[in-house]
């Protein structure tokens, strides 16, 4: 009888250590997860932020091309506008619905593919598009702010443009896409590749892994 007590008292200690445990990896995960979505929430703020923004821009293309129907040349500069205005609604609202789809209640090897997905996200779609259209965009805002200014006269831009606009902005168009193409270029001349990886995907995304990776590195030497 005497053995028999002590294995139950055995298996009491037992099942209190492991809840014991089980409460303190429950802690420790739930402080972990609720400092990564603290480090998310700036990027979240600054998507939130990009939309309307980008709706701005839409309308403003919108606002341009309308007002000169039938005028292909004064159109064009709104048409590239509200194309840019588009993916500038687009490609922040691909990266909030990748956010606000992170299931916090999941595995954190779940959690860590979903921040490796919206990293992949970032770096190879959203980054590069933006730099490119960034580079350009000036040109047709430009553009349209001249016409504007020509609109209040009753002229248009293009009736009085010098011989060879076409050829400058063509020209400026592909030394600002020259230009980004060249900074990727020394940058991996640079080795540094990761330095830009990391830079795209930015600095909350970049702690929020942090997060999760010390989370997991804990689990598995839990295990």
């Amino acid at each position: 009888m005497e053995l028999d007590e002590m294995k139950r008292a055995w298996q009491a200690l037992d099942r209190r250590l492991a809840a014991q445990q089980a409460i303190q990896w429950q802690g420790l995960r739930d402080g972990r997860l609720a400092r990564m979505q603290h480090r998310l929430r700036p990027l979240a703020w600054w998507l939130v932020v990009q939309i309307p923004l980008g709706v701005a821009l839409m309308l403003w293309g919108i606002a341009s091309w309308s007002a000169h129907l039938g005028d292909a040349r004064a159109m064009a500069p709104g048409v590239v506008m509200q194309v840019f205005g588009l993916l500038s609604v687009m490609i922040p609202a691909r990266t909030l619905a990748l956010l606000r789809g992170i299931d916090y209640a999941a595995p954190v090897l779940e959690i860590q593919r979903h921040l490796a997905d919206l990293r992949a996200w970032r770096v190879r779609v959203e980054g590069p598009v933006s730099a490119l259209l960034g580079s350009v965009i000036w040109i047709p805002a430009l553009l349209m702010l001249a016409q504007a200014d020509g609109d209040r006269f009753g002229v248009s831009l293009w009736d009085h443009a010098r011989p060879g606009l076409l050829a400058w902005l063509v020209s400026s168009a592909l030394v600002s896409l020259a230009l980004v193409g060249l900074g990727y270029l020394l940058l991996r001349r640079l080795g540094r590749l990761e330095w830009l990886a990391n830079h795209l995907a930015g600095a909350s995304l970049r702690q929020a892994q942090t997060e999760l990776d010390a989370l997991r590195q804990f689990e598995e030497e839990a295990a």
